[in-house]
């Protein structure tokens, strides 16, 4: 039992047996460094990655590359999800030392925290063209020993690349506002659709969820049916792969293949919550342009599959959502998942034939001898006869219930405010969609949760480990405003607004770089890392400058900041060049981009039915737009002042902050939208 064992972190605690001594991230394994002359490894991963389990079982159980690693280093684990400000600067000590990144993320520092050298997974032995782990602990213990002063100036030189916190690709300093080719934009994402299978690129395939959401609002604005069609096409390939969990609901995180057919099996919180937005704004659109009523469906009983998932399986009684499920069950990849014939025609008996055939599964099997259910092209049609898709759900709810019975793969029970707050906006949007209440409740508790428990004097905490509550960053406050505004929304209450505005002014005040008009990673005195990072990439998740960026242009859609208002047009000049290169990579942005360049709307529904008519709206997608109501009495909120209601509610649609005269019935609205 080592240090970790005190600490709360599933990923930690798979350590605390290791017999290597490791200390969680702390000062006091820094000062043990400087005062016993010894270099640190900083070891980073997460709990459902599947490599470092691998190294763990190869590497780190072994006692003599234990008795190796405790006589000449300092050793730390670090859970990536709990600690990404320091995943962030030694990751990018790995790229820039070896051209590649990825996890496990093996890292050797100065006793002050300065890298030196960095790699990822390395086997017990010398294999696939990588020294084997013992080897490193050797070379680089012996490096230390006779090199030392050469070192120490490549770590202080790496750290010097480090720090740079300019853009990726630097816009020309003449290149005005009007420098902002949308249509470049598209044609740059254009390039790389896969118009085969849907999304973009190649395998490994992600579902680039935020590229599909640009997709969808550039149709909307320059009637551009093809981006739309991408769009939906893309989501369909997705629910119909094996990236679907058919039998649960939920995706995994992404494909292995450019089909969508062979997932990584684990499931990411924030993963779900991105798709279920987007999702639900396809369902939006779908609803209107969709007669057939097929892609409507298709959307919303995904929608509500998902959140059944997230409820059953990923929710604390408390109301707080947990961060991941392993891809490994037993020790084996997608073991929980997989299915072969005879197992389903023993659940299904004399149905499972037909059953079989919609989800492509065979005798011989379609992945290492056993069955990852997918739905054939096409498949969609068999669905349409009411009867067979009651059937097929009572199908996989049978298999539902009897993959339960199975050895189950860890849920990393780590609770996260950015993912939570990611998830708490998807039952928001999911709740605009579809009018399910209980989508609502569950954001309404979750954000109580987040506001009570997931803070500390008044200020959010990013989690909660062994030692203490670690301070938010820039990503936890950016997700956290932007599921405030969307329960401001839904539920009109001012107290949302209010925590939005706060929390706005503090990022402003504590991450906001006036002179580079972006936004640090960290807090300006957090003193537990040697530099202060940037994140300008919309990955996995979307970054928080640019998250910032659409909060800033909603708050200004709903009050009026003048201090603010300026902020998001000199941010997003700073990255023109890099969204027109790279697309695929700063899609956040690209939308914010488009929302510049786009005329906002504001609906303001005022009167004794406000409610049920802004819910109404709501389901329709107007992109850019805020809609909220209000009973006719005063109300703090600036987009009500001078708007009197009436038992019949007024609707006041106001585009580009002037309001036209105020309209009584939704298809009046609709005219003028």
């Amino acid at each position: 039992m080592n240090r970790l064992s005190e600490e709360t972190s599933p990923y930690l605690l798979q350590h605390a047996h290791n017999p290597v001594d490791w200390y969680p991230w702390s000062p006091e394994a820094f000062e043990r460094a400087r005062a016993e002359h010894k270099p640190v490894i900083v070891s980073i991963g997460y709990s459902t990655c599947h490599w470092c389990h691998v190294m763990e079982r190869e590497s780190f159980e072994d006692p003599a590359v234990a008795e190796l690693m405790n006589k000449y280093f300092v050793s730390i684990k670090v859970d990536r999800e709990e600690r990404p400000d320091v995943d962030a600067i030694y990751m990018e000590a790995c790229q820039l030392l070896t051209g590649g990144g990825g996890w496990p993320l093996n890292c050797f520092l100065t006793p002050d925290g300065k890298p030196f050298y960095a790699g990822t997974y390395f086997p017990p032995q010398p294999a696939y063209n990588r020294p084997s782990w013992l080897d490193v602990l050797k070379y680089m213990a012996d490096v230390w020993e006779t090199h030392r002063e050469t070192v120490l100036e490549q770590a202080e030189r790496l750290t010097g690349h480090i720090s740079k916190d300019t853009p990726p690709v630097v816009s020309p300093a003449n290149q005005g506002e009007g420098g902002t080719p949308l249509k470049d934009i598209y044609e740059r994402l254009r390039s790389q659709f896969d118009f085969a299978h849907g999304g973009f690129g190649g395998a490994p395939k992600f579902p680039s969820t935020m590229a599909v959401q640009w997709l969808m609002e550039y149709s909307w604005y320059f009637r551009q049916p093809e981006a739309l069609q991408h769009a939906f096409f893309s989501l369909e390939k997705m629910i119909s792969g094996g990236i679907y969990d058919q039998i649960g609901g939920g995706f995994a995180r992404y494909a292995t293949d450019r089909e969508w057919n062979i997932p990584h099996f684990e499931k990411m919180l924030y993963d779900n919550a991105l798709l279920i937005g987007v999702l639900a704004d396809a369902c939006k659109i779908a609803s209107a342009q969709d007669p057939a009523g097929r892609f409507t469906a298709l959307f919303s009983d995904t929608i509500r599959e998902t959140l059944e998932w997230v409820s059953r399986e990923m929710t604390s009684p408390e109301g707080a959502f947990y961060t991941a499920q392993d891809a490994d069950s037993e020790g084996v990849e997608g073991k929980f998942y997989v299915w072969t014939k005879d197992e389903i025609r023993e659940v299904l008996g004399a149905d499972s034939e037909e059953f079989c055939r919609y989800y492509n599964v065979s005798e011989e099997g379609n992945w290492e001898e056993t069955n990852i259910l997918y739905r054939s092209t096409g498949s969609a049609d068999l669905e349409e006869s009411p009867f067979i898709h009651r059937k097929l759900y009572n199908q996989r709810m049978k298999l539902l219930t009897e993959r339960s019975k199975r050895i189950w793969p860890l849920l990393d029970t780590k609770v996260l405010l950015d993912w939570n707050a990611l998830m708490c906006s998807a039952y928001a949007k999911a709740y605009m969609v579809l009018g399910d209440e209980n989508y609502k409740a569950a954001a309404v508790k979750n954000m109580d949760y987040l506001v009570g428990q997931m803070c500390e004097d008044g200020y959010p905490v990013h989690a909660r480990t062994g030692g203490g509550a670690i301070p938010a960053f820039l990503d936890d406050y950016a997700f956290l405003i932007a599921a405030l505004l969307d329960l401001l929304v839904i539920t009109s209450e001012v107290r949302y607004l209010e925590l939005a505005e706060r929390y706005t002014e503090y990022v402003l005040e504590a991450f906001y770089d006036p002179e580079q008009h972006n936004m640090y990673s960290t807090r300006r005195n957090q003193t537990d890392i040697i530099v202060r990072k940037k994140d300008f990439y919309d990955n996995a998740t979307p970054s928080g400058n640019s998250t910032m960026i659409h909060n800033l242009q909603r708050l200004n859609l709903i009050v009026s900041h003048a201090e603010w208002s300026n902020i998001p047009g000199r941010m997003l000049d700073t990255m023109r060049a890099s969204v027109i290169q790279f697309p695929l990579s700063f899609s956040g942005w690209a939308q914010a981009f488009l929302h510049r360049t786009q005329p906002p709307v504001q609906i303001a529904v005022v009167g004794g039915d406000a409610d049920e008519k802004a819910a109404a709206i709501r389901k329709k997608f107007i992109p850019n737009s805020v809609v909220m109501a209000s009973d006719g009495y005063e109300s703090v909120i600036p987009l009500f002042s001078g708007k009197p209601g009436q038992k019949e509610s007024l609707i006041y649609l106001c585009e580009n902050f002037a309001c036209r005269a105020p309209v009584v019935s939704l298809d009046e609205l609709w005219e003028m939208i």
